[in-house]
């Protein structure tokens, strides 16, 4: 109690927050597929959300400098309760894809504050169990949201405003808090090409799961609707993979500091060429079947983006570790960009089944990279390695802190490499 009582007031908004948006990219899909929308333009539906989350991660820590966390907190969540309602005006695609930019933009926002504010409240020795707290809470809302769908008719407003209802609810228990929220640490610019050149594979590996990640969130509540399912069943479907992937993090990453990274990457790669090929049979098998196989199929794409940040920071100094972690963020959020939309080319061809095609053609093309990077670079040292920490590419801001942190402890002096206790990675 005495290490979740100083944050309930965060994780409380969090999961406010997590559990009306989590499932605003899934009703805007399903809101649009049912006027008859293309599957190119749903893609850049959710491509002009991960622009906006892109432009927002960047913009953030200037409005949070200028006018502290609670004020920037507020304004992003006012701005996001606007965006939202504004979908009940009309169904323009045109509008629609300027407020889904500005809920990205938004998004963004919430979570800098959120996040650096958490990372301030964390010690050595709690970073750990603080970002579980805020896994579960994060994770399990957005999953538990996805319900929401089943609560109106596809045309009605109710939806749009119970997130709109939740959201605002999120801003009590910041705007109420009586913990002076934390000064943000001045950012050096992000340099992609030291990044890239640092480790290769890690960088395009944020970039493979932003294609894949973003193609599913963007296009999964339509592959299941396309099959028949209803509104509940397609709920399910969202969800089961939102928890494989808060379940299955970690023990896979848990094998990326057992053995080389790069072939726990292979590994994952390979499986998501198996179960994108798998998800394109099941149909056939039934429902349950389904649900079993997208929970895998999220344990595996949740899974490869902090394998990879993690890979990338075993090359980095401490000094280079924050300014990274926007840069892998930057680095997914460009393939979340493109993901939706590539995706949506292979489902106007092949149907929903262009959904887990499309994943198992960029799997495969990862697996050949990663295996090449094998053949070229010996592997890190196992005692050379930071422990790896479950995250989610949102807005960046406390793995690069805190991995900055467990690195610098690791090389004070008279430290063993790898006696620290693990610090925290990021959502």
């Amino acid at each position: 109690m005495s290490l979740i009582q100083p944050i309930v007031p965060l994780l409380v908004a969090v999961f406010l927050m997590m559990g009306g948006t989590g499932a605003l990219t899934t009703i805007v899909s399903v809101r649009l597929d049912a006027a008859g929308a293309s599957p190119i333009l749903l893609g850049a539906l959710t491509a002009a959300y991960y622009l906006g989350v892109t432009i927002g991660s960047t913009q953030a820590y200037r409005l949070v400098g200028q006018v502290g966390h609670i004020r920037a907190f507020s304004a992003s969540a006012t701005v996001m309760v606007a965006a939202t309602l504004g979908h009940t005006l009309g169904s323009d695609p045109a509008a629609w894809i300027a407020l889904r930019l500005v809920e990205g933009c938004c998004m963004a926002g919430l979570f800098v504050c959120i996040e650096s504010w958490l990372n301030q409240s964390a010690t050595s020795a709690t970073r750990g169990q603080i970002l579980a707290l805020y896994m579960i809470a994060l994770y399990g809302a957005q999953g538990a949201g996805q319900y929401l769908m089943v609560i109106d008719d596809p045309h009605g407003f109710k939806q749009f405003v119970l997130v709109s209802i939740l959201v605002s609810l999120a801003l009590l228990p910041v705007a109420l808090s009586r913990k002076a929220p934390p000064l943000l640490q001045k950012l050096e610019p992000v340099r992609i090409g030291h990044l890239y050149r640092a480790s290769p594979l890690g960088f395009a590996g944020t970039v493979i799961s932003g294609l894949v990640v973003g193609a599913f969130y963007g296009l999964g509540p339509v592959y299941i609707r396309h099959l028949g399912y209803d509104l509940g069943q397609s709920a399910t479907f969202v969800s089961a993979a939102i928890i494989g992937g808060m379940i299955l993090q970690w023990p896979f990453g848990k094998l990326s500091d057992l053995f080389d990274r790069r072939l726990v990457l292979v590994g994952l790669f390979a499986a998501l060429v198996v179960v994108s090929g798998g998800m394109m049979m099941l149909p056939a098998l039934g429902y349950p079947w389904l649900i079993a196989g997208i929970a895998l199929f999220g344990g595996i794409i949740f899974a490869i983006y902090p394998i990879c940040v993690s890979h990338t920071n075993d090359f980095l100094t401490p000094a280079e570790m924050v300014p990274a972690s926007g840069g892998m963020v930057l680095g997914f959020s460009i393939g979340a960009i493109a993901g939706p939309f590539l995706a949506s080319l292979v489902m106007a061809s092949f149907e929903q089944d262009g959904l887990f095609l499309f994943s198992a053609l960029v799997a495969a093309a990862a697996l050949f990279f990663a295996l090449w990077r094998m053949t070229v670079r010996p592997p890190v040292p196992i005692d050379q390695r930071l422990p790896f920490l479950p995250q989610a590419p949102i807005a960046g801001t406390l793995d690069g802190m805190a991995a900055d942190k467990e690195k610098a402890d690791k090389q004070k002096p008279g430290c063993v490499l790898g006696d620290a206790t693990p610090g925290p990675e990021s959502l």
